[in-house]
């Protein structure tokens, strides 16, 4: 199979790490990495990786606002397998999980595996209880896919001018009627963001969720209903709110053998993600309305995702498509 892995960094903390993941790597997979990063830490990486990997820069034909995107339609538009596998730079794969992937993939046109944050730093264990809170729902929203090649040539790959792009394409394959798997005990190792990365990221991911109006809605409930039951000194309504929140992270930690991977304190935060997300919808929604979208990578994006009605709409009309494979 292959491993399309796209990146820009601004510096090279862990280059040793994920140099050392690659080469591993590369005995079960053909690596394509497409590295937006700067010159001087281009070429590091050209040095580093010249023998395990295929390295390159974002194809100049391809104009859109989010680079994870540009390099995931530069890497497909390189891939020769029909398995392909892509993952963000902090996805670590075991060869188990590679092999589970690729046998998904002989009836799937889409696998969405189940990431867990190792290590397990404070913010990790935070973060984990919206992966539970998902779980508990469904399914959630992984930082690497198994896709099938010949398949995302067919829909033209997917917009790259949205901010929630794991969503973007889940809906575009769903609205060019591909099939989708969701194997909730494929789990993939992830590394953990630093603190302050942690930090940046809150208003971002709330933003997303503006591509969910139902679950943005009920985000932006939990404030007032919070300030009310407070208000009429009903505390105990809101111990129950926080209990029934960190029931169902639990539900989603029990799912799939997910014990195995998350621990016993992670839906314990449940709760007190759930008020950060609250607060930080109301600064996305902010954003939205008066600043025109949130920051990134030097621009601001509007959209968080399409709907996939819209998208359905679109794959009827004849174009170009977004990526040639």
């Amino acid at each position: 199979m292959d491993y399309v892995l796209p990146l820009r960094w601004q510096d090279d903390t862990g280059l040793e790490e994920l140099t050392a993941y690659l080469r591993r790597l590369s005995r079960h997979a053909r690596i394509v990495v497409v590295d937006g990063s700067p010159s001087p830490l281009f070429e590091r990486h050209a040095r580093l990786w010249r023998e395990i990997a295929e390295h390159l820069r974002p194809d100049d034909d391809i104009h859109v606002a989010n680079g994870k995107v540009a390099g995931v339609l530069t890497g497909m538009r390189r891939a020769r397998n029909e398995h392909v596998i892509i993952a963000d730079d902090d996805v670590r794969y075991e060869i188990a999980a590679l092999g589970r992937m690729s046998a998904l993939l002989k009836n799937a046109d889409l696998v969405r595996p189940q990431n867990h944050f190792h290590p397990l730093p404070w913010h990790a264990r935070w973060d984990s209880a919206r992966t539970l809170l998902n779980r508990g729902l469904g399914a959630d929203y992984p930082g690497t896919f198994g896709v099938r090649r010949s398949f995302f040539a067919r829909m033209g790959g997917y917009d790259g001018d949205v901010l929630f792009e794991n969503l973007e394409l889940i809906r575009t394959v769903r609205a060019h009627g591909g099939r989708e798997a969701c194997p909730l005990d494929l789990y993939v190792r992830r590394l953990p963001p630093g603190t302050r990365r942690f930090w940046s990221q809150r208003v971002r991911q709330a933003y997303d969720d503006l591509a969910q109006p139902a679950r943005m809605a009920v985000f932006l409930a939990v404030l007032p209903a919070v300030g009310a039951a407070l208000w009429r000194r009903r505390p105990e309504l809101v111990a129950a709110g926080a209990a029934a929140v960190a029931g169902l992270a639990e539900i989603g930690r029990r799912r799939a053998g997910g014990r195995r991977v998350f621990p016993a304190t992670a839906p314990l935060f449940a709760p007190v993600w759930v008020l950060e997300r609250a607060t930080c919808s109301w600064a996305a929604l902010t954003a939205r309305f008066l600043f025109g979208g949130v920051p990134y990578a030097g621009r601001r994006l509007r959209v968080a995702a399409h709907s996939t009605r819209r998208l359905r709409h679109r794959a009827t009309r004849p174009g170009a498509p977004l990526a040639s494979p």
